[in-house]
């Protein structure tokens, strides 16, 4: 149990970044608690979506993740970025990531930045 809330703070962190740092990746909330709780939210179905989704399309791209020797893989984290973000409208989230270029470099800083923050945070079950 403690994993998993250590990995949804660390996608917290990530995307949390990803809308500092890109004007195209949005977060609208009246206050920061607002903010914080929908980030939190937005990183429960991330991590949904990386959890249930992404192993099956990692699986049916096989062939275009071998030819390109992995670069693929910078794709399907934007469609699952996508993903997330049409998934967070549907659930009436104020995230919003607008533009497929948008969500590859989202996609990129934010497996960036869960990397760097799962190395520091504890992982410990």
């Amino acid at each position: 149990m403690m994993n998993f809330v250590v990995k949804t703070i660390a996608n917290a962190g990530a995307l949390a970044v990803a809308v500092w740092l890109l004007d195209k990746i949005t977060l609208t909330g009246d206050s920061t608690g607002k903010k914080v709780g929908t980030l939190l939210v937005v990183a429960l179905i991330f991590g949904l979506v990386n959890f249930l989704v992404k192993p099956l399309v990692q699986l049916l791209s096989l062939p275009l993740l071998i030819l390109t020797l992995g670069l693929f893989t910078l794709i399907v984290n934007a469609l699952m970025l996508l993903l997330t973000s049409w998934l967070a409208d549907k659930f009436d989230l104020s995230f919003h990531v607008e533009g497929f270029w948008t969500a590859v470099l989202g996609g990129l800083i934010i497996s960036i930045v869960s990397w760097a923050l799962n190395v520091i945070l504890p992982d410990r079950d």
